[in-house]
């Protein structure tokens, strides 16, 4: 692996072209590339060259292999760089303003009231039913339904006070 690290500097050279952003990862693959492929013997190098000489070929290969993959993988070809990439789109895109300041009035409400009526209205979002969440709270399944009425009443009126 020392060899291999000794030679980053040509790894460096030869994926000159990348961007700064994703060089080092790319370089990353291609020295983990070149540790697996010498650890299951797919390194052979040509008696006739250099040890070295023979090395830095087969890196330079693997770079160049690695540099061609990562130009023309689809995260490379579909990025758009540009300060505000949603001013090229005709629609507005997502939750619009107004629904999200609406949604943080609700989740403001929910964390003002009690821990029990704030259960009993995330029980309604569990997959058990109302007679299951009363079991494992021992109640009675009306008490649990009675809990609920009375948290989502008391929802309602905190809603109605805050919008007003």
């Amino acid at each position: 692996m020392e060899a291999i690290l000794a030679e980053r500097g040509l790894v460096l050279a030869t994926l000159a072209g990348i961007p700064r952003r994703d060089r080092r990862d790319v370089e990353a693959e291609v020295l983990l590339n070149a540790w697996n492929a010498i650890r299951r013997g797919l390194y052979r190098p040509d008696p006739k060259d250099k040890p070295r000489d023979a090395l830095r070929k087969w890196l330079h290969g693997i770079a160049w292999r690695l540099a061609s993959h990562y130009v023309n993988s689809a995260y490379v070809r579909h990025a758009v760089i540009h300060p505000s990439p949603l001013g090229f789109l005709r629609e507005p895109v997502g939750v619009d303003l107004h629904a999200q300041i609406e949604a943080r009035e609700v989740l403001d409400a929910m964390a003002s009231l009690p821990t029990w009526q704030l259960d009993a209205l995330l029980s309604v979002d569990d997959p058990e039913s109302v007679s299951a969440y009363a079991r494992k709270h021992r109640m009675s399944p009306h008490t649990a339904l009675s809990r609920l009425r009375i948290a989502r009443e008391a929802l309602a009126l905190r809603l109605k006070r805050w919008r007003r």
